[in-house]
């Protein structure tokens, strides 16, 4: 049953919810490869379809709103899912479940690279996960779209929403402005007057979330400075506080900051780091893991590590209670709708660039439509599904 607030719950309760949300976790922190799309897609078949955790439109809600906070979109939807099941004790329990285990595979391919000059090659698994990926996300599409498209007007903001991603305008722009669209209709709708407050709100936090993206450039960049433990912290934590986009948006903070500023890491390490954050699962931002190994071992990946994932913490702590108050407003929920609606047209676009990467040959094509199949027919489990696709990829790699 879907908890109705962020309260604790009873002591008995919470203690059988924190052990589902470590088992479910950390599978997920194993075998959730392809991105954050893909990521919200296996949390949605796990969470909504199959333990009923959470409604369809909750879970929209929340994607919704990580979408607007800064930080990695699917470890905050993990940490925000903890804490609807089991109080702030499961959110800190659920996040780092997930981003512990893949924290821990890119340290283990750090230590490669650093003791070999390289690491191992993972093409061929790639190979094989990928058209699986598309696939979980298709069936997640295909089950979030009629709950989050209510309207007419949604779908064709979703249409608009899916068109400006795909020629190039920035993700969370598009967010806002889906938002703000629907909240400025809704106030139309019922009369300018009986929003004004809210609308002078909705405008005042506009202006604010795109300062912060103006800002965060020179909130990460800076003069020279030796290297220290500190230093990479204080470097991540700014990072994970003014992020916004896909983990792909890593790559620019750390080349201005980490490689022409402070020169810490060159860029050939860089791009050997981002290449190791794609090829394991758990969010990209364990990118963070791999440069922090690289500078100072163990301890540096540690210390990087939480520098990065804090933040994502406090903001889902503070958002959290928000959502609700803002499905009780009519304005808010109008805006939510908006960003629910641009959220899922963001999903769309990215599933079909993955889909002309990805389905090159007809191999590929039929592990996508049979893990579709398989989804749709007799639900079977993602987990399995992608073991399975890893298995074909390894062995497709080893008979050539």
């Amino acid at each position: 049953m879907e908890p109705t607030s962020t309260q604790e719950p009873p002591v008995t309760a919470r203690r059988a919810a924190l052990r589902e949300l470590v088992a479910l976790f950390l599978r997920m922190g194993f075998t959730a490869f392809g991105g954050p799309a893909a990521h919200i897609a296996l949390f949605e078949d796990e969470v909504v379809r199959r333990r009923r955790w959470l409604s369809h439109e909750r879970f929209l809600d929340l994607l919704g709103v990580t979408n607007l906070i800064p930080g990695p979109n699917s470890t905050e939807m993990v940490i925000h899912i903890g804490l609807l099941r089991a109080g702030v004790l499961g959110m800190v329990v659920a996040g780092l479940s997930f981003i512990v285990p893949a924290a821990c595979i890119t340290a283990v391919f750090a230590w490669f690279y650093v003791r070999f000059g390289s690491v191992p090659q993972a093409e061929g698994l790639l190979y094989g996960v990928k058209p699986v990926v598309i696939a979980v996300i298709a069936q997640a599409l295909w089950s979030l779209g009629p709950r989050a498209i209510k309207s007419r007007a949604l779908g064709a903001l979703a249409a608009a929403c899916a068109a400006a991603v795909w020629f190039g305008a920035g993700e969370l722009t598009v967010l806002v402005l889906g938002g703000v669209v629907m909240a400025v209709a809704r106030g139309v709708q019922d009369g300018p007057r009986r929003h004004a407050l809210g609308l002078a709100a909705l405008c005042t936090i506009v202006l604010l979330v795109i300062t912060a993206i103006l800002l965060a450039p020179a909130w990460t960049a800076g003069e020279a400075r030796p290297f220290s433990l500190g230093a990479l912290f204080l470097f991540f934590l700014k990072v994970g506080s003014v992020l916004y986009g896909s983990g792909y948006v890593l790559l620019a903070f750390i080349d201005s900051s980490l490689v022409e500023h402070w020169q810490w890491i060159t860029n050939t390490q860089l791009l050997d780091a981002v290449a190791v954050g794609q090829v394991t699962p758990g969010p990209l931002f364990t990118t963070s893991t791999f440069i922090g190994f690289l500078l100072a071992g163990a301890t540096g990946a540690t210390v990087a590590t939480l520098g990065i994932f804090l933040p994502s913490f406090l903001f889902v702590a503070i958002s959290g209670p928000i959502i609700p108050r803002m499905r009780a407003s009519a304005l808010a929920g109008a805006f939510l709708d908006g960003v629910v609606a641009a959220s899922l047209a963001l999903m769309a676009v990215v599933t079909l660039q993955l889909g002309m990467g990805s389905l090159r040959d007809p191999m590929s094509v039929l592990i996508a439509l049979v893990s579709a199949g398989l989804l749709y027919r007799y639900k079977l489990s993602t987990t399995w599904l992608i073991l399975g696709g890893a298995a074909i990829g390894l062995a497709r790699t080893a008979l050539m």
